[in-house]
């Protein structure tokens, strides 16, 4: 008798066992997508172990170290996945094609009859993606290399477009290209992060989206890159995060943190994950014009400026406060006490709205040839490249 095999101690279930033990509600049709894509032929000479965690893997990098491209979060892959509600016969652009990966996935759950495209700007990245669709026969994903910005137009109308990079505005060329009541999911900056917005056609041509999930995607680029939401303090080893780093200047920053702090309070403690999942949407929205909402993470093990983190900051001038997100309500003030101030108040108005969850932000993107939207209690409109970016809870 012929012993039976010993299955191999890493494969695409025991991606999907990691995924699911991670909770949340994932769709068992996009979970089997997974089980039937292997993760392996896109990342080729990465070990098993690494290949089926549900762990982001960085496949290219510039030569400076910075990231360019990962093979994103299998997980969170599988969120987006499910908030574009894919069906049998779509027709799907994708903006960033990475590995390949992507695609494969989303190709294996419009079939039959529907078809994939998937632009990549690096053309290196564009080859080894081709090659290894090509080796697990996905051979109804078109592969093209180009800026994103773009779309693609010989195969448009799309059912669904996705982008796999952190974008600052939905190019409108996107929307020309998407059939009517279609759906853009793509990760936009909002509130010093990413949130991947599931955004719908409207009739009056503005894009709705109702469901938002913090993410984290490698900045789309090309012509629609936007502005720079990051910079980096004190030799690289502080990292600040904000939508408006316009308004913040660097250098008078530096020296504001080279300066004695001093220690304060918010007034009220925070639990695990109430800044992402809650707090940061709401500074965004609320803090006072002459302030500017960002959060920020340490890049090494030391304590720059004595600060730990991650967490988020308020920075005015001559003035800003730093609160680390598991800090209990801890500040770190430096110059005045006008930040802290205006941190107590927001946070404290937050507290009494009922702490609201991202579950409640939404999120509208105006054509920005007319009049900007008039803000809701609690909502604020932001000017972006080709739209107004309504925010409000709902």
């Amino acid at each position: 008798m012929t012993p039976a095999s010993t299955p191999p101690p890493f494969g695409p279930q025991t991606l999907v066992e990691a995924m699911r033990s991670r909770g949340g509600a994932l769709d068992p049709h996009v979970l089997d997508a997974f089980l039937a894509i292997p993760r392996a032929a896109f990342l080729p000479g990465v070990p098993l172990e690494r290949v089926y965690q549900d762990e982001a893997i960085v496949i290219r990098r510039e030569t400076s170290g910075s990231v360019v491209s990962t093979s994103s979060q299998p997980g969170m892959m599988a969120l987006m996945i499910d908030q574009l509600r894919l069906h049998k016969g779509h027709n799907v652009l994708e903006i960033g094609a990475g590995s390949g990966y992507n695609a494969a996935i989303m190709q294996w759950l419009v079939e039959p009859g529907g078809r994939v495209t998937t632009i990549e700007y690096d053309s290196q990245l564009a080859e080894q993606a081709r090659d290894a669709l090509q080796r697990i026969q996905m051979n109804r994903v078109t592969v093209v290399e180009g800026d994103g910005a773009a779309g693609y137009a010989p195969r448009a109308t799309y059912d669904r477009i996705l982008a796999t990079a952190g974008i600052w505005d939905v190019p409108r060329i996107w929307v020309k290209q998407l059939r009517p009541r279609g759906l853009i999911v793509a990760p936009i900056w909002f509130a010093g992060g990413q949130y991947s917005a599931a955004f719908q056609l409207q009739p009056d041509g503005t894009l709705y989206s109702e469901r938002n999930l913090p993410c984290g995607f490698v900045h789309l680029r090309g012509v629609a890159a936007g502005p720079e939401v990051d910079v980096q303090v004190g030799g690289g080893s502080l990292m600040i995060s904000s939508g408006h780093l316009d308004r913040v200047d660097s250098v008078a920053l530096h020296m504001l943190l080279d300066a004695d702090a001093q220690d304060g309070r918010l007034g009220l403690t925070l639990k695990r994950g109430d800044v992402t999942f809650s707090l940061a949407p709401f500074l965004a929205m609320n803090l006072p014009d002459d302030n500017v909402f960002a959060l920020y993470s340490v890049l090494t093990d030391q304590q720059p400026f004595g600060l730990d983190g991650p967490g988020f900051a308020v920075i005015g001038k001559g003035s800003a406060c730093f609160v680390p997100a598991e800090g209990q309500g801890r500040a770190t003030v430096f110059g005045g006490a006008d930040a802290l101030l205006t941190a107590q108040d927001a946070v404290s108005a937050w507290d009494a709205a009922g702490r609201p969850p991202v579950e409640r932000l939404r999120l509208r993107l105006s054509p920005i040839n007319g009049a900007p939207p008039a803000p809701g209690k609690h909502g604020r409109v932001f000017k972006r490249t080709e739209h107004y970016l309504e925010a409000w809870y709902g």
